[in-house]
């Protein structure tokens, strides 16, 4: 590896052989000192019992929390979130308030608030300005804790309208236009990009100063560095170069299902935060 970038796990993806209050404590066995979640509750509005019982796990574990999403629906029934989405939009609204809240409890500095697919009942126009508004809103909530919102380009979604890096990057201006928010900025992940046929190099050449988060995954196949095509080092290693120093989230499932034995690739010494 030829960059000195932090790597966070994604709990959302690796450990999913254990519950989500315990994915914490086994990344931090793991060797890691840092994690990311989509939302962990069934719910946008969970209860506090279980808001604490999330947080415990997190603070009990010995690691930070660097990124979460906002409640994005039923993932797995193939929501992506309901953040352009109208019938939902107040219960993005309530979401928002709650995600903020553990992102002050942990010291959270980003929100991923996925764009939502396009829906039959609005239209594309409807549902994009209804995005703007959603945005500067939960931008407006997390710079109260000094944290930032992401976009996310994403594939494997048909409906999904956010396919690659510009696409992002246009809501991003749209938002911040809108509202003057500065508090915003890409979710970068190289695994995304590439299935969507993005350039990911020339992404990482003209834009690294407006991603705000990576996350990787190796393709095909979304499992972890060295089981695909992608130069991922090469790319991690040109973001660095470019000035990026956040994180690098590992959002990938593991090759074989167990997610210790996917870590092979990254030495213990390079797994803690430096």
């Amino acid at each position: 590896m030829t960059h000195s970038l932090n790597y966070a796990v994604n709990c959302s993806l690796l450990f999913t052989e254990l519950p989500i209050l315990e994915r914490a404590a086994a990344s931090k066995a793991a060797g890691f000192d840092a994690i990311e979640f989509w939302w962990p509750f069934a719910e946008a509005v969970p209860s506090d019992k279980d808001v604490d019982a999330f947080v415990a796990s997190v603070q009990d574990a010995g690691v930070q929390l660097i990124g979460l999403n906002f409640f994005a629906g039923d993932m797995p029934g193939g929501d992506r979130g309901l953040v352009s989405w109208p019938a939902r939009a107040a219960e993005f609204k309530d979401n928002i308030d709650v995600t903020v809240g553990i992102g002050e409890r942990l010291g959270i500095k980003a929100f991923n608030a996925l764009y939502g697919n396009r829906v039959d009942d609005a239209t594309a126009e409807q549902q994009d300005e209804l995005a703007v508004e959603n945005l500067a809103a939960a931008a407006i909530a997390a710079n109260r804790i000094g944290a930032t919102i992401l976009v996310e380009p994403a594939s494997g979604a048909p409906r999904y309208p956010l396919l690659k890096a510009v696409d992002g990057l246009a809501v991003i201006d749209k938002v911040q236009a809108a509202s003057g928010v500065s508090n915003i900025g890409l979710l970068a992940d190289l695994y995304h990009l590439a299935v969507n046929g993005d350039d990911v190099d020339k992404v990482i050449a003209e834009h690294t100063a407006r991603i705000a988060h990576v996350q990787i995954a190796d393709n095909p196949g979304r499992n972890e560095p060295g089981t695909g095509e992608l130069k991922l080092d090469e790319q991690l290693t040109a973001l660095e170069a470019n000035g990026y120093r956040g994180w690098v989230g590992l959002e990938y499932k593991p090759s074989t299902g167990v997610s210790v034995d996917s870590f092979g690739w990254l030495p213990l010494e390079r797994r803690a935060a430096k």
